[in-house]
This record gives C-alpha cells, sequence and structure tokens, in this order.
C-alpha cells in the first residue's frame, strides 16, 4: 500500500469562509495554549506534558467554550498532535547537536489549515461535505482514486483548498533495463548520463520584477488597512503561483525519468549546506530537494531502483577514473588519461551512474555517450 496526495480547490461561500476563518483562529488559540502549558510545566515545576495529558482535557474545554465545541473534536486533536510533532521534532534536533529552535507561538495569519479524518463518504457529485462547515462546492479535476485517510482544509493567498491523502495500491511498473544519472546544477536545471540537458526554469528570478512592484505597493499603504492587506494578498499569490509553476515542472520532469529507467542515481547532495553560500537564491530557485525527494517516492511506488551517491569528486573523476582538476567557470572536461573532451556536467552524471551501479549491485553496463 502507498499514500497518495491530491490537491483540489474549493469554493466556499462567504458565510463558509467565516466558519473556516473562525476556526481557524481557535485552532490557533489551541495551539499556542498547548504550546504554553507545556513550557509553564516545566519551568515552574519541571513536569512534562504529552499528547495523551492534552487532548484528555479536551472534553472539559469543549464543555465550558461553547466555540471550541462548534470545531470538529478530530481537528482539534490534530492541533494537539502537531504541538507533539513539533516538540518531538525539536527533542530530536537538540540529540543531533543541531540548532534545535524552540518551538513557537503561531499567529493568527499563519495558521492556515483544519485536519479532519474519519471523513467517511466526504465526497459527493461537486460537493465536499466538511463537518461543522456544510458542503462546499468543489473542482475535480482529476478523479480520486483509493480511500480517503485524512482531509485538510488549506488557506492559501486568499484561496482555499482540499488536500485529501489517500491510501492505494501501489502498482509497479514493467521491468525496464534503461538506466540514467543525474547531474543537478544551476546553469542548467539537470544534465543526463544520455547528453540530454534539462532547461533550468527560473520561475523566482522570472517573477522577481513582479514582486518588487508588489513589495512597493505594500510598503505605500497605510500601516494594518484594508488596502494593505489586500496588497499583501497580490504578493502571496505571486509567491504562490511560483511555488505552483516548480511543482508542476518537479512532478513532470520526475514521473518522465521514472517511466523511461530502471535505476535512476543522483547526488546525496547537501542541499541546506550549500544554501548557506553565494548562490543560495538560485538553489532555493531551482529547488534541488524538492525534486529529489518526489523522484524518490514516485520510484518507490513504481518499484524503481534510485540510488543517492557519494557527491565528492564526481566533477573532478573522468568516466575512466583519472582525477580531472577543475574550477567552478571550467565548463570542459579534457582527461590526459583517455582523451575525453566533453561537457563536464554530461561527465559528471555518468560518473554518477557509474558509481550507482557499483553500489547498487545490478549487472548493468554504462553506455559512454560522450564525445572523444
Amino acid at each position: 500500500m502507498a499514500h497518495k496526495v491530491y490537491r483540489l480547490r474549493i469554493y466556499p461561500t462567504k458565510r463558509q469562509q467565516e466558519t473556516l476563518n473562525a476556526q481557524l483562529a481557535i485552532c490557533c488559540e489551541l495551539y499556542n495554549a498547548a504550546l504554553q502549558e507545556r513550557r509553564d510545566a516545566w519551568s515552574i515545576s519541571r513536569t512534562s506534558c504529552n499528547y495523551f495529558s492534552q487532548s484528555a482535557q479536551m472534553a472539559t474545554i469543549r464543555e465550558f467554550r461553547r466555540d471550541v465545541a462548534m470545531v470538529n473534536a478530530n481537528a482539534l486533536e490534530n492541533v494537539l498532535k502537531r504541538v507533539d510533532l513539533t516538540f518531538k521534532a525539536f527533542f530530536r534536533r537538540v540529540k543531533r547537536g543541531e540548532k534545535p529552535g524552540y518551538p513557537r507561538f503561531r499567529s493568527s495569519h499563519r495558521y492556515d489549515s483544519l485536519t479532519f479524518r474519519q471523513i467517511g463518504k466526504a465526497l459527493n457529485g461537486n460537493k465536499l461535505r466538511v463537518s461543522k462547515i456544510g458542503h462546499i462546492r468543489i473542482k475535480l479535476h482529476r478523479p480520486i482514486e483509493g480511500t480517503i485517510k485524512t482531509l485538510s482544509v488549506k488557506r492559501e493567498a486568499g484561496r482555499w483548498f482540499a488536500i485529501f491523502v489517500c491510501e492505494v495500491q501501489a502498482v509497479p511498473l514493467a521491468f525496464n533495463p534503461n538506466t540514467i544519472g543525474i547531474d543537478v546544477g544551476l546553469t542548467s536545471f539537470a544534465t543526463l548520463s544520455t547528453g540530454e540537458t534539462i532547461d533550468n526554469p527560473r520561475y523566482y528570478r522570472n517573477a522577481e520584477r513582479r514582486m518588487r512592484i508588489a513589495q512597493r505597493r505594500i510598503a505605500r499603504r497605510k500601516k494594518d488597512s484594508n488596502r494593505k492587506h489586500k496588497a499583501a494578498l497580490l504578493l502571496q499569490r505571486i509567491h504562490a503561483h511560483v511555488r505552483a509553476q516548480r511543482a508542476d515542472f518537479h512532478h513532470k520532469l520526475s514521473r518522465r525519468l521514472v517511466n523511461e529507467n530502471g535505476l535512476i542515481a543522483v547526488e546525496d547532495l547537501n542541499v541546506k549546506g550549500l544554501a548557506r553560500t553565494r548562490l543560495a537564491k538560485s538553489i532555493h530557485d531551482a529547488g534541488w530537494s524538492d525534486f529529489i525527494f518526489k523522484l524518490t517516492y514516485k520510484a518507490e511506488n513504481a518499484g524503481r531502483v534510485l540510488v543517492k551517491v557519494d557527491p565528492r569528486g564526481t566533477s573532478q573523476t573522468c568516466t575512466c577514473g583519472a582525477e580531472v582538476r577543475k574550477t567552478l567557470k571550467d565548463r570542459l572536461h579534457v582527461c590526459l588519461n583517455c582523451g575525453l573532451a566533453a561537457n563536464r556536467d554530461h561527465v559528471s552524471a555518468q560518473v554518477i551512474l557509474q558509481r550507482a551501479v557499483s553500489l547498487s549491485g545490478t549487472n548493468v553496463e554504462v553506455v559512454d555517450s560522450c564525445v572523444a
């Protein structure tokens, strides 16, 4: 079994939007109260709270708070679960010696989703039934497969979305003997071991002018005014459009690579470390981590083999094994040992594939398509 996520646009009425916004505000209040209870319990009496002790209080809270009782009980439990997961992640970072980042209170403007479970038959034609809200019009631009496990209603840049997490039966693809090595970059988004180059779309860079105009419009508005809120909404929608473009590009490319190849090789990059350099904006714009994540779960569901190799020296090594030192500005690979002369990214992709084949133990011959 595998889990599949569907994100569909919904169109609540004005009254339904008011109800949803009110419920989000209550959930945000509960989130902050649960966080404060944990913080105060430890600082005052050195005792710890957990999810079970806090969820046991919900029945009493719902009895005395009529507004809280109007929110679905499962949605309230999910709020406490989020707090619990936040603290677990905090302690995990402490144990690893990373920068822990103590959990923070959430602003009502940044708490944007309600999550429901045990929803049963939520869909009825072009209507979505949401507990305590009613039937909301939904745009089913594609059919939903499998069993719906959870439903999240999310507010994003003034628009509303329904996010379904469904349990589906994983169907592996037919065996494919093709292999591919992928070298991600900034000049081009990726270079494949076959020699194909994938252009870098640079969605954020292309939208920067519109973002600057929108930011100047916000700066001219009066603080806390309705016009400032509308101007901020326009900027949010530009950012949301860039995210959607990038995700669409990643999904289509990763799907094509998984369908066409049985073994896929990528570098095990420390993207967080690379993003601390002067190339941070370009690295975030390319979205390497999101692309590799999509490639990983698609390969797993399709029964493909995806191998992450050590990235050290892939751009400084020839396919014959000889070391060929190059600076970042050197775009041509010239090996004095075997006489190979080719694009450095193409050679790197071939080296990545060679390492993956040796790690996976697959009996596959890597064909050298570089021009000597």
